[in-house]
């Protein structure tokens, strides 16, 4: 069966609109994103907003962060999201163009979806704006939210566990927004 080129346009098309390259800054959830979204970009901020719930008596894991080969990655959350930001713009600065980025949730979550649009937040901040609607709603949830920020990790289901399992005080700490500097 042979295809020709103009068969395969659709399919090459379909795969950048769900990548949204047509934007500098864009938005995914989850590991499956960092195929559609985070191989596209220039640049990949990987936000996980807290750490997993350990089993009992265990340490919490420390955050591994997902690899794209030739794609740099970080990571960044409510605490790191203007030090993101900051790196991003140097990204920019040293290529001399405009470089996208990926901002990626780390799981469908409240707590990694504000994070993740507080990072987008920064990056506007920072004249990073060109960004894909997905990009916009997530940003959108954090700025509409930011005032309740605390209260939103430490009772979403990740952070209702979290203080089950006696670390309340980590959700304290990662609920400081720009608290690393």
């Amino acid at each position: 069966m042979n295809t020709s080129e103009t068969d395969l346009q659709p399919v090459s098309e379909a795969r950048a609109i769900a990548a949204q390259t047509h934007y500098q800054v864009r938005f995914g959830r989850g590991a499956g994103a960092l195929e559609t979204v985070g191989r596209q970009a220039d640049v990949l901020v990987w936000v996980d907003a807290l750490p997993d719930v350990p089993a009992a008596g265990r340490p919490l894991a420390p955050i591994v962060l997902p690899t794209l080969e030739g794609v740099p990655v970080i990571h960044a959350d409510l605490r790191t999201r203007t030090r993101a930001a900051r790196w991003m713009l140097e990204q920019q600065v040293l290529a001399g163009d405009r470089v996208s980025v990926a901002v990626i949730a780390a799981e469908d979550t409240v707590e990694d979806t504000l994070a993740a649009g507080a990072v987008i937040d920064a990056l506007a901040a920072h004249g990073i704006d060109f960004s894909s609607p997905e990009a916009a709603v997530a940003c959108a949830s954090f700025t509409g939210l930011e005032r309740a920020v605390g209260h939103l990790l430490s009772a979403s289901v990740n952070g209702r566990a979290l203080v089950a399992a006696g670390y309340a005080e980590v959700i304290a700490e990662a609920s400081g927004i720009d608290s690393q500097s």
